[in-house]
């Protein structure tokens, strides 16, 4: 991600996203966090760095159950300010920084952890360079993406036809590369990589999955399961955007969790 895609220091659009659930309530206003909470180890007296820290949350979080330190970064300067003013603990600092060009001291963090970041980022094989030195033997990487089916949608929003049956459309589901779409406003960026991608690099730094559920975990209100498979007879043409697959699948999964960690 490059500032050039950086939207949430968009006025229009930081005011939209500061209404989020997620933003007015913590980590309470987020269907995933119990699932996410289950992956993490114990953080007390470990020194922590919070990727795509936001508002802080997380960070605040990590201190609560009594890591020693954390470092929250984010590319939005709007996000970091807002952290800033919620936070009173000289043992969390913030700092704003692309991931894309991230730099971290080697053996710097005992805990690295970012929340619906990754999918932003343009080169994850070299995100995966930079944490995998910056993680001290025998530390964890624990991230959550959204989930590879809201990253396939044009107009990320359910289509329901005349007897109430929901379907979300699809375009180019398994196509890797930059996407575009509208989320608050028109031209979102989000890079988009698949589940065997992140495994790949992964694998090639040596992090090996820390859970007995394999290397993801589909997350949401009811952990729904979405079936790439199952499609709905022939490609549809929806809303004028050309030819798509319709994809069906019940409705929960937010994001993929994964938890990772160093020999």
């Amino acid at each position: 991600m490059n500032m050039a895609q950086n939207i949430y220091d968009n006025p229009d659009f930081f005011a939209g996203y500061s209404q989020l659930p997620r933003q007015v309530q913590g980590l309470d206003g987020a269907p995933e966090w119990p699932a996410i909470r289950a992956l993490l180890p114990e953080v007390a007296g470990k020194r922590v760095a919070d990727l795509g820290c936001g508002f802080g949350w997380a960070s605040r979080w990590f201190r609560e159950q009594g890591a020693e330190t954390v470092l929250g970064i984010d590319l939005s300067r709007k996000m970091i300010d807002r952290a800033l003013a919620d936070t009173d603990d000289p043992a969390i600092n913030y700092r704003i920084a692309d991931l894309d060009t991230l730099e971290l001291s080697d053996a710097a963090f005992d805990l690295i952890y970012s929340a619906l970041t990754f999918h932003y980022v343009r080169d994850f094989g070299l995100l995966m360079r930079t944490l995998h030195r910056a993680l001290t033997r025998g530390g964890d990487l624990v991230f959550t993406i959204e989930h590879p089916i809201f990253m396939a949608a044009i107009h990320p929003d359910w289509i329901e036809d005349e007897n109430g049956r929901k379907t979300w459309p699809v375009n180019g589901y398994s196509t890797e590369g930059e996407r575009s779409t509208n989320w608050f406003r028109r031209g979102g960026a989000e890079a988009a990589s698949d589940t065997g991608d992140y495994d790949k690099h992964l694998d090639r730094r040596g992090l090996r999955s820390a859970t007995d559920r394999g290397i993801c975990t589909d997350i949401g209100p009811d952990r729904g399961d979405a079936k790439a498979g199952r499609r709905d007879g022939a490609a549809n043409d929806v809303d004028g955007f050309g030819i798509q697959e319709l994809i069906s699948f019940p409705p929960g999964p937010t994001g993929r969790a994964a938890c990772y960690r160093m020999p």
